[in-house]
């Protein structure tokens, strides 16, 4: 049997990280849970390393810009996707997410099967 893909969730706000689980896990995907970007990094430090990281962008302690540009500072993080979760109605944080090397954005709130058809598609590029 394959392995699964592997997601990581950060986000501060546990609602969301249940409920990005929860869909997630219905689309057969294992999920790794962080709530800060701290949190994010020393998961990543430790393994494994997923596939692609769904990564809030307002968080306190480190921001998703600062913990998007850490990841993408790592070699060793390379093939990894990242993507960046942001409150609607806020274009420029998505652009600004993009300039940090996140590979894609999504807007809060999302429907959790657009989420799933989303991160299908981010993974397939």
């Amino acid at each position: 049997m394959a392995e699964k893909i592997k997601i990581m969730v950060v986000d501060d706000e546990p609602d969301i990280v249940k409920i990005v689980k929860i869909a997630m896990e219905l689309a057969n995907y294992e999920i790794i849970e962080a709530y800060s970007g701290e949190e994010c990094l020393d998961k990543l430090s430790k393994g494994p390393v997923p596939d692609l990281v769904l990564l809030d962008i307002m968080m306190p302690g480190m921001s998703g810009y600062e913990t998007c540009e850490k990841i993408r500072e790592n070699k060793g993080y390379n093939g990894m996707k990242v993507v960046m979760l942001t409150a609607k109605g806020q274009k420029g944080d998505a652009e600004q997410g993009l300039k940090v090397g996140a590979d894609d954005y999504i807007i809060k709130p999302f429907d959790p099967y657009e989420l799933i058809e989303q991160v299908k598609e981010i993974l397939e590029k």
